[in-house]
């Protein structure tokens, strides 16, 4: 069975695994495992901030951030099929307080003129409080916001006196396929997030970046959310081991992400090859009248797992555990497993 559902399919090799074995640990609780710090230093340097977090989770870095720069009561601005307001299980509104305000976007993209206006039309009850902005972006299928874009929202808002979290779960994809460093993307905002456990091919881990003040208090909430470990070396470990070797192989990704959407698309399937950017390629079955679930079951039976991307669109995922020939495979699989409905 060829795997293409998602990036957190990988497994750590067994090179990342030595690595685990022969981690220098201690106690993460009192701030004193060795490679914590090591990784949390070198985090916070790749990502232009004073400070990194190491958290278990990317879902709990966002959330720690919100808590960190918002209070209860007010708006969340994100573009509408934004990670945090609908894969987070309602975390804003449960750990925060915090009432969402949808954007539709553009490629994922909310501009500085939507920030303006929702923050017009909010009031004193409900004030805006926060803008929260994804990159890559995950719905819009591994979308890249190019620095400029990005940079003038996150002025916007700041301008509006709004804090800006930055949902970088996979914002190394975005460096390396623009060839901007992380940092560029990372200093614009006022917190950001990394998420090691997709391209980067790791069990678990996320790291939080911010100044030294955000930093302090989301180290106070990483205990009240649970997050405070002992011995994490373990899996820091493993973190550090995927900055050294498995950052620049995400061109690899990117490229049999191409090269699928390249072929899907030359056997008359709705993909949009322009679209593909990173490592996501996405199929519209929408568009030939077939619904998500029976389209995932028509090519599961051909050996091929694919995910959901959003509403009516397929998601397939290339990384750390997909060849070449999984590439040709699934170019020849998939358009057969769909090719009724996409000649009718």
């Amino acid at each position: 069975m060829i795997d293409l559902r998602s990036d957190t399919a990988t497994k750590p090799s067994p090179e990342m695994l030595a690595a685990m074995a022969a981690a220098d640990v201690g106690d993460e609780q009192e701030q004193e495992d060795p490679t914590v710090n090591e990784l949390q230093r070198r985090a916070a340097a790749m990502l232009g901030h004073e400070r990194a977090l190491f958290l278990p989770t990317a879902t709990m870095a966002n959330q720690i951030a919100l808590r960190v720069l918002t209070h209860p009561g007010g708006q969340l601005i994100a573009e509408e099929r934004t990670h945090i307001l609908i894969f987070e299980a309602g975390g804003p509104a449960v750990h925060s307080g915090l009432i969402a305000r949808p954007l539709p976007g553009r490629a994922g993209r909310i501009t500085p003129d939507q920030i303006r206006e929702a923050v017009a039309t909010s009031d004193w009850l409900q004030p805006a409080r926060i803008v929260v902005l994804e990159q890559t972006h995950r719905s819009a299928g591994g979308r890249v916001w190019p620095l400029d874009e990005l940079s003038a929202s996150i002025d916007a808002a700041h301008e509006l006196g709004l804090p800006v979290h930055l949902d970088g779960a996979r914002l190394i994809n975005a460096a390396v396929a623009s060839g901007v460093p992380a940092a560029d993307y990372g200093r614009l905002a006022d917190t950001v997030q990394i998420c090691f456990s997709k391209g980067l091919g790791c069990p678990m881990g996320a790291i939080l970046a911010g100044s030294d003040e955000h930093i302090e208090e989301a180290w106070r909430l990483k205990f009240l959310f649970g997050g405070a470990l002992r011995q994490a070396g373990v899996v820091a470990a493993a973190m550090l081991y995927a900055l050294e070797h498995n950052v620049e192989r995400l061109a690899e990704d990117h490229a049999r992400a191409k090269r699928l959407a390249q072929g899907l698309a030359a056997a008359e399937l709705p993909v949009d090859v322009d679209a593909t950017e990173t490592n996501f390629v996405g199929i519209d079955v929408a568009s030939i009248a077939m619904d998500v679930a029976d389209a995932q079951a028509r090519i599961r039976a051909e050996g091929v797992l694919v995910g959901r991307l959003r509403p009516g669109v397929l998601r397939v995922a290339t990384h750390l555990g997909v060849r070449d020939d999984d590439v040709d495979r699934a170019i020849e699989l998939i358009p057969g497993a769909l090719g009724v409905l996409a000649a009718a």
